[in-house]
């Protein structure tokens, strides 16, 4: 077998279990793909030590038999995950040299599994972004080309290596996290399939906090089968972490049956918003079409309190960023800033502080502060946390209709250049999240399929959101989303 790096999750495994091929072969033939594709800067802590050995001990494991379904396959980390023994700084300076002593959950589950580790994969600094340029690492570059142009453009965020690395055939799979569209984002401006489960349904011990009541870690994969592959692993119960459910993990890929026959679903018309490109809403109403065919009712839907979503979104998550991010201070580890003589600790934490976060952070840090001011908890805060009860009942209330899945676009556009979202407007930035945060502030299962390209030869995705809980139907719709849309573009290699 050639270019092994290609290979999906499912069809790496069935190769390895008919000892077609080995793990060893195949990490090498991925940490190959990566040394090759250092202008996309996706990959900015290479493990290869680990992965070599990691890749020896599974093909081991797949000898004896019984080895679980991530065994031996090759896999990115997202920066936010804290590995043992490895550079885990969620792409900022502030965690400059912090080796954690320590596994996160997800990524220990997929170890404990076989799983391969590759390296870790280039974010927006604490996962705070939506075109992944506010690294400490530099830019991840997307893989994809607007025609002959050759602009840069973003591969979306804050999981914006990850969408590089899968797009690009530089690991079969890696895991992101998605706060208000982070998986789902760059997945879509990729042509890749990336899932945020319900909240609670992956522990979030042991990845670095944004904002607490949203951040959900999921797959970021080249189908909806290996999506479903590596959610089976990444969930289940974890006591370490107290917003984890106890509740059994079906099998997902054993519920990929592309029968929808009967399935309601809902189109909501909040969602059809002013300016929205023709390329976008045509994608929307043939995504529509193609479940129809495949059996599905399409039901007219409203979710009232959508338009209220981004201005709610965007006062909880800054408030919960800057009661978590007052931890990085200098004292105990991670950056600390050179003090003149007389500073005391007060000069510390300001320099520190200011050296090492972004532009991007600070910003946040600074409404998330305000908003949670005395004089203002009530008037913003608050109000905030009310809305999202009401977004959160109104998706409740569709669902009780019966409707099984909604259908939307899973971004206002295509991929866009990087620097092209001028740091003097960052509502503009902002507005990349318009179709993602509803599904986070309600805290229900999100992926995005990618399902045609626009006139630039640039992948667009859709977005299904899922009823709590109900991960392996939500797969299953989107399994047939993905058969009748038939996308198999691929980026052409230019790095």
């Amino acid at each position: 077998m050639s270019e092994l790096n290609k290979l999906g999750l499912a069809e790496a495994r069935d190769a390895l279990r008919k000892g077609e091929v080995t793990s060893v072969e195949l990490t090498e033939s991925c940490l190959k793909a990566i040394d090759e594709a250092a202008a996309l800067n996706a990959f900015v802590h290479k493990t290869p030590e680990i992965a070599l050995e990691r890749a020896k001990a599974a093909d081991e494991r797949i000898k004896k038999g019984n080895a679980p379904s991530m065994c031996g396959l090759p896999i990115g980390i997202k920066d936010l995950f804290c590995t043992k023994g490895v550079p885990s700084q969620a792409a900022s300076r502030i965690l400059e040299g912090f080796k954690p002593e320590y596994e996160s959950t997800v990524s220990q589950q997929l170890a404990d599994n076989g799983a391969v580790m590759l390296g870790k994969l280039n974010m927006d600094e604490f996962a705070m972004g939506s075109s992944n340029e506010t690294s400490v690492y530099g830019n991840a570059v997307s893989p994809w080309r607007r025609g002959n142009d050759d602009a840069q453009l973003t591969p979306g965020g804050s999981s914006g290596g990850s969408a590089a690395a899968v797009s690009a055939d530089l690991c079969l799979a890696a895991t992101g996290t998605d706060t208000g569209g982070s998986i789902r984002q760059p997945a879509a401006f990729t042509g890749i399939t990336g899932i945020k489960p319900t909240y609670g349904r992956c522990s979030r011990w042991g990845i670095v906090a944004f904002a607490s009541s949203l951040d959900q870690a999921g797959p970021m994969t080249k189908n909806v089968r290996d999506a479903a592959i590596m959610l089976e692993t990444m969930c289940g119960h974890d006591p370490k972490d107290s917003t984890s459910a106890e509740l059994a993990v079906p099998n997902f890929e054993g519920m990929l049956t592309g029968d929808i026959k009967g399935k309601k679903i809902g189109i909501p018309k909040e969602y059809r918003m002013d300016g929205m490109p023709a390329e976008i809403e045509k994608l929307w109403s043939e995504g529509a079409e193609m479940l129809k065919a495949a059996g599905a009712e399409i039901v007219d839907i409203s979710l009232p309190h959508t338009k209220y979503a981004l201005p709610a979104y965007y006062v909880i998550a800054p408030a919960e960023a800057s009661s978590n991010l007052a931890r990085y201070d200098g004292v105990r580890y991670g950056h600390r800033a050179t003090l003149a003589q007389g500073d005391g600790i007060t000069e510390m934490y300001e320099k520190t502080r200011s050296e090492g976060f972004g532009h991007e952070v600070q910003r946040r840090v600074m409404i998330g502060t305000y908003v949670l001011s005395a004089g203002f908890y009530d008037a913003y805060y608050n109000r905030a946390r009310r809305v999202r009860t009401l977004i959160k009942k109104d998706f409740e209330d569709v669902f009780a209709a019966g409707i099984d899945a909604i259908l939307t676009p899973a971004t206002p556009s295509a991929a866009f250049g990087l620097g092209e979202m001028t740091e003097a407007d960052p509502v503009q930035m902002y507005l990349n999240d318009v179709f993602t945060v509803t599904v986070n502030l309600a805290g229900l299962p999100g992926i995005s399929v990618p399902a045609g390209l626009d006139k630039k030869g640039l992948p667009l995705g859709l977005q299904l959101i899922g009823r709590p809980w109900d991960e392996g139907d939500l797969l299953n719709t989107a399994y047939s989303l993905e058969s009748a849309a038939g996308f198999v573009a691929k980026p052409v290699n230019w790095w």
